[in-house]
């Protein structure tokens, strides 16, 4: 079984997330990708953020209809307040999907992120470790290329784990976003109606 895990703030999610998770699951030929919002980013430990059962609640009606996408509380907050890391996930993933030794044979698991995150990939929790636990699907965005991989300064077998997925090119930022939806505008494309009529019920983001 092949399973993309695509982490993020989804804050709130929207169509270019969509477009990732689906242009990752068609390239990659992905069983199921799991679209899981962070409880606490590490590299991010005061940023501000809907609540975490809203932000998955979205998520959830972001995926609804959409084959292999499926929303995961695998990042849910934890209850010492501690960050959620990438690597802990990942094993986590593996023992529940690969919970038997039959499952655990056939399972291959790839991490969905975005380019300039993936730059910062030396500044993650044990990151020696995390090429060796899935494979790495890189979004580029646009003058990014397989070049400005080498900056991660990856060990050749490690290298051969990293693959670049080009064909997105939705350019929608949460940040954005979210100034919209404070500034009061009413037609957002960015939003699917399903997340935005639940941000307008639970007047979230200034609504």
């Amino acid at each position: 079984m092949r399973v993309g895990y695509f982490g993020g703030t989804f804050d709130p999610p929207h169509r270019g997330h969509l477009a990732v998770a689906c242009a990752a699951r068609d390239a990659f030929s992905l069983d199921l990708v799991l679209l899981a919002p962070t409880g606490k980013q590490p590299l991010k430990p005061d940023a501000r953020s809907a609540p975490f059962a809203d932000r998955l609640a979205m998520v959830e009606l972001l995926c609804e209809g959409e084959v292999g996408l499926e929303a995961s509380a695998i990042d849910a907050p934890r209850p010492d307040g501690s960050p959620n890391y990438t690597i802990d996930t990942l094993d986590r993933l593996r023992a529940t999907l690969g919970s038997t030794e039959a499952s655990a044979a056939r399972l291959e698991l790839f991490v969905v992120v975005g380019a300039d995150a993936f730059l910062s990939l030396p500044l993650w929790h044990r990151p020696e470790g995390l090429l060796r636990a899935a494979e790495w699907i890189v979004v580029s965005r646009p003058g990014f290329s397989r070049e400005d991989l080498r900056s991660v300064a990856l060990p050749e077998d490690d290298a051969e784990r990293v693959h670049l997925l080009e064909s997105v090119d939705v350019p929608i930022s949460a940040t954005d976003v979210r100034s919209q939806l404070l500034a009061g505008e009413r037609r957002l494309e960015s939003l699917t109606p399903g997340v935005l009529a639940y941000i307008e019920a639970r007047h979230l983001y200034g609504r």
